[in-house]
């Protein structure tokens, strides 16, 4: 079990950069997350209720429904009388300028015309005309009465008692006193002299109004807290739909109190900071390395947070359902970039956080487990595209049952089932078969190479390749040995055998550019070193890693392939022309960067097994007999040579997968080399007999 020590693994600047990522994550993801709790069902009546039982967490009021509001708020405003305000002055002075228009205009009618006309005025005004441009005042209703104030008396009259400006002038237009007069009465145009003395009282009227609407009780009974709702499987009736409806009105209106949206906003925060704290805790104990090459914590993270805000976007918004979320996508690319056992943390990590906005978060964190270990373990290695297809295939069809499982251990009917969930869960496998460019996006972004790449760049008849086994034949056919080498030893003691596999095949690319350089490639026992200085030929030699780093760069390889091309020969030294140098000339000094490979020293465990597999494959063809014996001692002379000069020193391999190493390469020389043991010859003596 790993540990974390404090002193030597981690600095106050690797913990201040965790805590960061750790609290920048957390504040993410709780910003996204949504922010009510009602309850996220769907409930229709005579429908049954597929959720689980259903108790009240409070007291609450069952709410009328809102036909029933509205009919009860039409009756009770019936008996609604608005208040107008009566003006006594609007008929003095209207009665006094009719008077002088009749003095200046029909004077000639006499007194007697004059007295009936103003008191037919009068008596208007005494009743009183309502001025019907105010808001309230629609009086066809013979039974709606008004409140009358007159100073400070208030009565109430009702509304036939009262004139509109239309009303009271039919009435003079009619009066029986003045049928003598009707002609007179059609000069004079009467309106002028009909202004509305009952003014709208909207203070007081929008006062009686709520009133009367506040008196009418909204509710018809009270749900206690802790009473049962609803029950699964109960056919929801029209009372239970109203009490639900409540119910959830009730989480609305305590959701938007700010006490409430604190309170959840801590419990959210918390339980994803413990969450993600965990996870941090387990790449700390178990993932060390991860650290070293940022690109694994932050393609980990980034993970985390995508998943977690589809899904709090999904819910917030009420979209379709959270089955069609690909969740299992997140364990198949850790599993391809990574390893088995962090894929399940980041699924676990995932579906823990998300389950906390759902309404049934028992039953999505099982499907959805199950579901990602189904991925996982179906996934061993992505080599090619089909095998995505069966991991989509297996990770819905398990899904599905799970969620059957789940189903029929609640219920005992299968009419009562969600057929839209297996929909939504069919299309979650379709998405998940169709996320392979999303991998290739994370390939590229983060810097990571799967083995489908790996596989695509070990085609030989890539150009590089190609022009490699045409210009050097001979390190074409090296290569392809130390490939199945490294991978042999790769499978044996951990490592990847692909991604050691494809690199080899480009290891020596740089030898491509002189190849006559190189023993594997020449013929006729004539080499171009004897025309050279032993610095010279060194050059040579020590140039074709730069010169492979420079066909990497132009042909865009990883860099996981341009590190195995730099480090497959280590800060190691060209010995031969090394040790011959300092034999013929023994008392002059000899600068060994002429000598030397520009390195680096292995720092991964495929780089270390590149390098054994290279010095031995290349050494092992200088031997002149190949019996297990002179194989044996190659291989340990030159791997524990490789050993103590320190190449291994910065990669993490261990002295027992160093042992195996050898025993893997013996055993793949020998039936290379068709090795066998020496028969004995029998002598004359045993012929004769």
């Amino acid at each position: 079990m790993g540990k974390i020590d404090l002193k030597n693994d981690i600095t106050w600047r690797s913990m201040v950069a965790r805590v960061a990522l750790v609290l920048g994550t957390v504040a993410i993801i709780v910003w996204f997350m949504p922010r009510d709790n009602k309850p996220n069902f769907k409930m229709d009546v005579n429908k049954v209720w597929l959720y689980n039982d259903l108790n009240a967490q409070f007291d609450f009021p069952v709410y009328k429904t809102d036909s029933l509001v509205q009919a009860e708020r039409a009756e009770v405003l019936r008996d609604f009388a608005p208040y107008y305000i009566y003006h006594e002055d609007v008929a003095v002075r209207q009665e006094k300028l009719f008077a002088e228009h009749l003095q200046k205009h029909f004077h000639g009618f006499g007194y007697h015309f004059q007295r009936v006309m103003t008191s037919c005025l009068s008596k208007v005004y005494s009743m009183g005309i309502v001025d019907t441009k105010e808001p309230l005042t629609q009086i066809a209703d013979s039974a709606q009465m008004i409140r009358r104030i007159d100073d400070k008396d208030v009565t109430q009259v009702s509304a036939i008692q009262v004139f509109t400006p239309r009303q009271a002038y039919e009435y003079i237009q009619h009066a029986p006193e003045l049928v003598v007069y009707r002609e007179v009465l059609k000069e004079i145009d009467l309106n002028n002299f009909l202004e509305p003395n009952l003014t709208y009282d909207e203070d007081r009227s929008e006062s009686a109004r709520l009133d009367l609407l506040n008196s009418i009780p909204l509710a018809v009974g009270v749900v206690q807290s802790g009473q049962k709702i609803v029950s699964q499987g109960e056919v929801v009736t029209e009372q239970t739909y109203q009490i639900l409806l409540s119910y959830e009105k009730e989480m609305d209106r305590r959701s938007e109190t700010d006490s409430a949206f604190n309170f959840m906003l801590i419990g959210e925060a918390l339980f994803v900071l413990m969450i993600i704290t965990l996870f941090m805790i387990y790449l700390s104990i178990y993932r060390k390395d991860f650290f070293d090459q940022m690109r694994y914590v932050g393609m980990l993270f980034t993970l985390l947070i995508i998943a977690t805000l589809m899904a709090s976007l999904l819910v917030s918004h009420s979209l379709l359902h959270v089955y069609i979320l690909p969740f299992a996508i997140v364990p198949i690319f850790v599993r391809v970039f990574m390893d088995s056992r962090t894929a399940v943390m980041t699924h676990l990590t995932v579906v823990l956080i998300c389950a906390s906005i759902l309404q049934k978060p028992l039953e999505f964190i099982t499907v959805e487990m199950i579901a990602g270990l189904t991925a996982v373990f179906s996934l061993r290695e992505l080599s090619s595209r089909s095998q995505l297809f069966w991991t989509a295939i297996l990770t819905s069809a398990t899904a599905m049952v799970t969620n059957l499982a789940i189903f029929m251990i609640r219920h005992n009917d299968f009419s009562q089932i969600d057929d839209n969930e297996y929909v939504y869960l069919a299309i979650c496998g379709i998405v998940i078969f169709c996320s392979y460019p999303l991998l290739y996006l994370f390939e590229k972004f983060f810097g990571f190479i799967s083995d489908i790449t790996l596989i695509e760049l070990s085609d030989m008849n890539k150009d590089l390749l190609r022009r490699m086994s045409e210009v050097a034949p001979g390190t074409f056919q090296h290569s392809i040995q130390v490939g199945n080498l490294a991978a042999e030893i790769a499978r044996k003691i951990g490592g990847n055998p692909q991604l050691v596999r494809t690199g080899a095949l480009y290891h020596d690319i740089g030898k491509m550019q002189n190849p006559i350089y190189f023993t594997e490639n020449q013929s006729g026992g004539i080499s171009p070193h004897d025309t050279l200085t032993y610095i010279e030929s060194a050059q040579m030699i020590v140039s074709h890693v730069t010169e492979g780093l420079k066909l990497a760069d132009k042909y865009n390889l990883p860099v996981q392939i341009r590190d195995l091309i730099a480090t497959h020969h280590g800060l190691g030294k060209a010995k031969y022309f090394y040790i011959k140098y300092k034999n013929e000339y023994p008392d002059q000094p000899v600068d060994e960067l002429l000598f030397t490979y520009p390195g680096p020293n292995p720092f991964t465990k495929e780089q270390a097994i590149l390098m054994m597999a290279d010095g031995v494959e290349a050494a092992s063809r200088s031997l002149p007999d190949y019996t297990e014996q002179s194989i044996r001692q190659l291989v340990n002379k030159l791997i524990d040579g490789m050993n103590d000069d320190g190449y291994f020193r910065d990669c993490p391999i261990t002295y027992r997968d160093i042992q195996y190493a050898k025993t893997v390469l013996i055993e793949k020389l020998k039936t290379i080399y068709h090795t066998r043991i020496s028969y004995p010859e029998m002598n004359e003596t045993s012929n004769a007999k």
